[in-house]
C-alpha cells in the first residue's frame, strides 16, 4: 500500500470514529422527560416556534449548524428565530430573554459560557420553555436535552493522528476556551493518547494553554510564546479545532515552520481542508454536522409538539447538578 493510500484511509477512520457513541452515562435519562406530553394536542394544531440562541457565527461550522437546522425544521412546519452573540455572555443572555418574551416553545442554546448560561434555563423554565443545549453542555443548571457528539473520541483522534506520525518529540498542547464543557472532553481525549507517550519519556509537553474564546488570535499569539521559548524545537502542536489551527499555522509561517510542524484539527472547514491538501495542516476530524443539526431540529420539534422522544435518548452527561439526557 503506498503512503498516499494509508493517509487515505486513516483519514476515512477519523471520519467513521468521530461519530461513535458515548458510553452509558450510569443512569437513566429516560426519567428527565417523562410528562412532555402534556401540550401534544396543542402543539399539534398550531405552529411551532424555535429559538436558537448561538455564540457565535464566525466560524463556517457553526453557520452551516444554523443554516440546516433552520432548514430542517423548516421542513417540519416549525419556524426558527436565530440570535448570535459574537462571544459575549452579557449579550447572549439578554439575547435569550428577548427570545423568551417573545414566547418560543423551545430554546436551543449554544452557549458560549456553560456557566453563566445557566441563567438561561432558569430563566426560561420560569416562562415554562424547554432548553435545548446544542453541541456544549450548560453547567449548574438543569436543561431539557443535550446533543452533541462524543467529544472525548474527538480529542482521541486528533492527539493519535499526530503521534502516529510523530511519536516524539517536543509538544505544544493548546486546548478550547476553558468555558466551554466540550474544550475539556477534547482535552481529556488528547490527554488519554499522549499519556503513554509522555509516561514512557517519549513525547514531552514544552508548552499548555487554553485558547481564550476559541480565537485564532489568541492561538497563534500562545504559539509565538511557544515557539520562543524553546527556539523553534517544537514537532508538533495540537490545535483544539480547525479556526485556531489557523491561527497556529500563521505562528509557524513567521518562522517558515509550515508544513515541518504537525497540527491537528476538527469541524473540517473548507480552509482547513485546504490546509490539509497543502500540507500546512496534518489533519482535520470530520464531524456529520448534517445529522446532527436536522437530529436536533426534529427532536426540538418534537419536543414543543409534547411527543415522546425517548427512543431517541441513549445517554445521559453530567453537568455538576443533573444528569441531562
Amino acid at each position: 500500500m503506498t503512503k498516499s493510500n494509508r493517509t487515505v484511509n486513516r483519514i476515512a477512520i477519523l471520519i467513521l470514529a468521530a461519530m461513535l457513541a458515548l458510553p452509558a452515562a450510569g443512569c437513566n435519562p429516560l426519567t428527565r422527560i417523562k410528562g412532555w406530553g402534556a401540550r401534544a394536542l396543542e402543539k399539534q394544531k398550531s405552529a411551532v416556534l424555535i429559538g436558537l440562541c448561538m455564540d457565535t457565527l464566525q466560524e463556517e461550522r457553526w453557520q452551516k449548524d444554523r443554516d440546516m437546522f433552520v432548514a430542517r425544521a423548516k421542513e417540519l412546519g416549525a419556524q426558527v428565530l436565530v440570535t448570535e452573540a459574537a462571544g459575549d455572555d452579557e449579550l447572549q443572555n439578554k439575547q435569550a430573554e428577548n427570545l423568551i418574551t417573545q414566547g418560543v416553545d423551545v430554546l436551543v442554546v449554544v452557549p458560549h459560557n456553560g456557566v453563566t448560561a445557566a441563567s438561561i434555563v432558569e430563566k426560561a423554565h420560569k416562562a415554562g420553555i424547554k432548553v435545548i443545549a446544542y453541541d456544549r453542555l450548560i453547567n449548574d443548571s438543569e436543561p431539557d436535552l443535550y446533543i452533541s457528539f462524543d467529544g472525548e473520541r474527538v480529542g482521541f483522534l486528533q492527539a493519535d493522528y499526530l503521534l502516529d506520525r510523530q511519536p516524539t518529540g517536543n509538544f505544544v498542547w493548546l486546548a478550547g476556551a476553558p468555558t466551554d464543557f466540550n474544550a475539556h472532553l477534547f482535552k481529556k481525549g488528547n490527554a488519554r493518547a499522549l499519556k503513554p507517550f509522555i509516561d514512557r519519556g517519549d513525547v514531552k509537553i514544552v508548552f499548555e494553554d487554553w485558547v481564550e474564546d476559541w480565537k485564532p488570535e489568541n492561538a497563534r499569539r500562545l504559539t509565538e510564546n511557544a515557539l520562543t521559548r524553546n527556539r523553534d524545537n517544537v514537532q508538533a502542536v495540537i490545535a483544539p479545532n480547525d479556526g485556531t489551527a489557523g491561527g497556529i499555522i500563521q505562528a509557524l509561517k513567521a518562522r517558515n515552520l509550515s508544513g515541518k510542524v504537525l497540527v491537528s484539527g476538527q469541524d473540517a472547514d473548507l480552509a482547513a481542508c485546504q490546509r490539509v491538501v497543502e500540507g500546512t495542516q496534518s489533519m482535520t476530524v470530520y464531524k456529520p454536522i448534517h445529522a446532527l443539526s436536522r437530529a436536533a431540529a426534529e427532536i426540538t420539534v418534537a419536543v414543543a409538539r409534547g411527543e415522546d422522544i425517548s427512543a431517541r435518548i441513549n445517554n445521559a452527561v453530567n453537568n455538576n447538578k443533573i444528569y441531562v439526557p
